[in-house]
């Protein structure tokens, strides 16, 4: 069905004559643009969720500036894709779980560049010491970078608003 709803789209934008009611062909490249990079940060979870580390690097530039600092105290960093991708995996693996989810996509885009904001909930779940969830939520802040290859995510930002939950159950990697 997915793929259905990307083909109907991209046949509108193909068939849709230069004026189109008064949208200039401008103003398509934005809303297609636009649409995009949203998918691209959703996709972003649901490869995370899924455990997909191929397709979750496969949306990252070579380097990406991350900031989790709210999160892991750490301070942002300038680091490969490789890394941050093997940082997740081998946290979320095997018998620990999570769902990723994110609402309110706000989006600029500014030439090459574009930048979405929303806001995001998490939970990890793992069985083996007490309570087996944890919460957070917060908001996202993803920077992408139009390349030959398509819109590429070279910065990544999560500030922590609440959290809840065991705290095991964040600092433990899955096995």
């Amino acid at each position: 069905m997915n793929a259905l709803k990307h083909v109907t789209f991209a046949a509108g934008i193909a068939l849709a004559p230069i004026d189109a009611g008064g949208a200039e062909t401008s103003e398509w490249r934005a809303l297609a643009d636009e649409r995009a990079v949203v998918r691209i940060a959703d996709a972003i979870d649901r490869a995370v969720d899924a455990q997909d580390w191929r397709v979750a690097r496969s949306y990252f530039a070579e380097r990406v500036t991350v900031d989790f600092s709210s999160l892991s105290g750490q301070p942002p960093a300038t680091i490969a894709s490789d890394d941050l991708i093997g940082t997740w995996a081998a946290n979320l693996k095997g018998s620990k779980t999570s769902l990723h989810l994110r609402t309110n996509h706000q989006v600029a885009i500014d030439g090459n560049g574009a930048t979405v904001s929303s806001n995001g909930y998490a939970w990890n779940r793992m069985e083996g010491n007490g309570d087996p969830l944890w919460e957070v939520w917060g908001t996202y802040e993803h920077h992408l970078t139009r390349s030959d290859d398509g819109w590429k995510v070279d910065g990544f930002t999560f500030r922590m608003t609440h959290e809840r939950g065991n705290p095991w159950v964040k600092a433990t990697p899955g096995h």
